[in-house]
């Protein structure tokens, strides 16, 4: 069973960490999203990695057995905001990383206006003065769902909100 103090890893680091156009592509992203560190990239590299094994495996599938799992796959990811209404298994292929990162809270409460920068977003989030319709989200990781976007806002006992309403 293991031991449930050590969760299982999230994540699965690169193959050649040293790679000169792999460090500056990972440094660049680092900067752009505000990440804390590359671990935080590398979580992200691998659940976009996951989904897109899973549609190659998919495309392998026996027709009538393909065409449910195909259709769960795609729903699912049109849920988190990965993807359009109408995509097909070709869309899921071509998902990078920087897709899921623009789903991250952090980002979107930098989008929205809400922070100055991207890393006072962060701080906003984890001081627990960021909410999700009413309930506080401490984590800047926090993959949002679409339906869940617009309700991203200010907590209801944050300083922010009442600046932010005599701003109004």
């Amino acid at each position: 069973m293991g031991d449930p103090r050590k969760p299982r890893k999230k994540w699965e680091a690169p193959r050649h960490p040293w790679r000169r156009e792999a460090l500056i592509e990972e440094m660049k992203l680092l900067g752009e999203y505000g990440l804390r560190n590359k671990r935080e990239l590398w979580i992200a590299k691998t659940i976009v990695r996951r989904f897109r094994h899973q549609a190659r495996s998919i495309l392998a599938l026996p027709a009538e057995v393909r065409e449910q799992v195909e259709k769960a796959l795609l729903h699912r990811l049109y849920i988190l905001g990965l993807l359009p209404e109408n995509a097909t298994l070709d869309d899921v292929l071509s998902l990078t990383v920087e897709d899921l990162l623009e789903r991250r809270l952090q980002t979107l409460v930098y989008r929205k206006g809400l922070a100055r920068t991207i890393y006072q977003a962060r701080q906003l989030i984890v001081h627990g003065h960021i909410a999700i319709g009413g309930r506080r989200v401490t984590a800047p990781g926090y993959i949002v769902r679409r339906d869940e976007e617009d309700l991203i806002g200010y907590a209801p006992t944050s300083p922010f909100k009442k600046l932010a309403q005599e701003e109004v």
